[in-house]
């Protein structure tokens, strides 16, 4: 007996970026390198970095998702994965730009966000501290 293809759920803050059934593989890439899943599989979760994501559908040929960081869960034959930003598309190579060029300096933009949230949540710790001592 075939195990159950998988069902594929791409999710991003806001809406449902893909839903793609009958998935017979899929490539991703994590902190550790890229890794595949097959529908047979154990479930897992993984922490995703920016890259491209490669899907193949039952008859059809594979698929391209540029994706941000974010969280892959499979459970059963199901797959969500939850990121920040997706880009689809047949060119790898565009593909590979795009996620340089868009999601590494989005990443710079918010940890240079997240200095200045800091200082300033610093800052008001400290004057709020000085509050309760007057």
């Amino acid at each position: 007996m075939q195990a159950p293809l998988m069902t594929l759920k791409i999710l991003l803050p806001f809406k449902i970026f893909a839903v793609q059934k009958a998935v017979t593989r899929i490539i991703a890439e994590s902190r550790e390198g890229s890794f595949g899943l097959l529908p047979q599989r154990l479930d897992c979760v993984a922490a995703l970095e920016p890259g491209i994501l490669i899907y193949e559908s039952n008859g059809e040929d594979e698929r391209y998702v540029a994706l941000d960081e974010g969280v892959l869960v499979k459970s059963g034959p199901y797959v969500l994965i939850s990121v920040r930003h997706a880009i689809a598309g047949t060119d790898l190579r565009q593909l590979r730009e795009a996620v340089e060029r868009e999601f590494l300096i989005l990443d710079e933009h918010e940890q240079s966000l997240r200095s200045v949230m800091t200082k300033l949540e610093s800052s008001f710790m400290r004057r709020f501290a000085d509050f309760r001592h007057v």
